[in-house]
């Protein structure tokens, strides 16, 4: 044997050798610390451009996903506190926001509707009704969401706590799993019920917590509002995105299961085996009654979402119906927990910090000397796309309904039409991102979506929702006397 082959030669080894994985958090890396060292605007706060460059990494890493979301948005609110530009109490303030709390109440939930039986049973029994094709089961319950739409003021709590649960429990019903790597039916249901859930948040004035702000708000430019007015303006919009948008759905993210004509016999024999509602199950039925009151009376009783929630949260506990062991295996709802309080927090801090105001006078000299329907198309995007840099519809509201109205309304469009479009796109942009409104974290957190199609699609049906209600709706509104 030649001394060679006792002795082969060695070859470098890469210290860190490249994968998807790496290359993609090299990318966040780099549009981060791209905008990180480029001069700050004039008229901006140091403290707000690196936030924003800070921000711009983490959301393109819930895009790429180069690491896990939790550790993605932790470490850059530590960051944060390290770099002196906020304080820990600051920083951390999501974690105390009481829309996060009511999403991850909602995992607890979408728990009990498993573990007691009720979620298989209300899905049978409405497969046992539309059930013989998935349109027509997606139909369904976007006509479920439409209708709890007029009575519960908030958007978490009824696409959240209610009609996610029914979602996964027909998927499961129908032998759809999520991370299974299939798209049989749960796939399709979870983004059609999410997407649509946005335009119902939208047709009513009590249907989402941040419809009333925007009243107030117009109210102060001169636009006055009434739960009439915004209903019947949104009316002919509204139900033309919600039969355009499952079918098309279908057509373009199109699950496995077309028909299923023999799922109305299932279901009824399903129903059948289950027998009587069992003790757990009216405890929860009990429990989701009571819920649903306070949400609908909110306004008179002065009882929030979030508290609403964890009085229901405390029935099933104090019941049994959940222990604090389901609550704690519940790993979805504490993972959305860390990183959508995180995200929460640089939103926020944006606009302390002046970003937001900063971004809005900047849009307003450029549009100087426009035709008032060439600036109302530029406001209405904008405004609508600016969402990407937000993790809540009350917090974009906040901080730049006002201002997009006015500069509207001194562009030469109609005050009513620029108050009630801006109105409407307040709830329409909650579905572009995987933590743009309250239920996103929630739909999205389910595992049936992966994170390149939630992102893709959701661009897609956003630039439907604006064909849709900046022509029909426009058309619309002149008709009814709107402006």
């Amino acid at each position: 044997m030649s001394a060679v082959s006792h002795f082969p030669l060695k070859t470098k080894r890469k210290l860190w050798p490249l994968d998807k994985k790496k290359t993609n958090l090299a990318i966040c890396v780099a549009l981060g610390l791209g905008i990180w060292v480029s001069p700050v605007p004039e008229g901006l706060d140091p403290k707000a451009w690196k936030l924003f460059a800070l921000f711009i990494y983490t959301v393109a890493g819930l895009i790429l996903n180069p690491i896990e979301r939790g550790t993605l948005t932790l470490t850059s609110l530590v960051f944060v506190v390290m770099t002196g530009i906020a304080s820990f109490k600051e920083a951390f303030q999501g974690f105390s926001d009481p829309t996060v709390w009511l999403i991850t109440i909602a995992f607890f939930f979408a728990r009990g509707f498993v573990k007691t039986g009720l979620g298989m049973r209300i899905a049978y029994k409405i497969l046992s009704r539309v059930g013989k094709s998935t349109l027509g089961m997606a139909y369904g319950l976007v006509f479920t969401d439409w209708l709890l739409g007029s009575a519960i003021p908030s958007v978490t709590a009824r696409a959240g706590a209610i009609i996610f649960p029914l979602a996964t429990s027909i998927s499961k019903a129908l032998g759809s799993h999520p991370n299974e790597g299939s798209r049989k039916i749960g796939a399709y249901l979870i983004k059609t019920l999410f997407q649509c859930g946005a335009v119902t948040s939208a047709m009513f004035l009590t249907a989402m917590a941040g419809n009333p702000m925007v009243q107030g708000l117009a109210e102060k430019c001169g636009v006055n509002m009434t739960w009439g007015s915004w209903a019947l303006a949104a009316l002919l919009p509204g139900f033309c995105s919600l039969a355009v948008i499952p079918w098309l759905l279908l057509k373009i993210y199109p699950p496995e299961i077309l028909e299923c004509k023999e799922s109305v016999s299932i279901a009824k024999t399903k129903l059948k085996e289950m027998g009587p509602l069992s003790r757990g199950e009216w405890i929860m039925i009990f429990s989701f009654a009571i819920m649903i009151f306070l949400w609908a009376t909110a306004a008179w009783i002065g009882v929030s979402a979030a508290v609403t929630a964890l009085i229901g949260l405390s029935i099933l506990l104090l019941t049994e119906v959940l222990t604090w062991e389901d609550v704690l295996s519940e790993k979805g709802a504490f993972d959305t927990l860390f990183w959508f309080s995180s995200l929460i927090a640089l939103a926020t801090l944006l606009a302390k910090f002046g970003f937001m105001d900063w971004f809005s006078l900047h849009i307003g000299g450029k549009l100087a000397g426009h035709h008032p329907v060439v600036s109302f198309l530029i406001i209405s995007g904008l405004y609508y796309y600016s969402h990407y840099l937000f993790a809540s519809n009350i917090a974009h509201i906040t901080a730049m309904y006002a201002p997009f109205l006015l500069l509207a309304i001194g562009a030469g469009v109609p005050p009513a039409l620029a108050a009630f479009s801006l109105g409407y796109i307040s709830s329409l942009f909650g579905s572009l991102t995987t933590y743009g409104c309250g239920p996103a974290p929630i739909f999205f957190g389910s595992g049936y979506v992966k994170s390149k199609d939630w992102w893709k699609l959701g661009f897609i049906i956003s630039l439907v929702n604006i064909a849709i209600w900046l022509s029909v709706g426009a058309i619309w509104w002149r008709v009814i006397g709107l402006y």
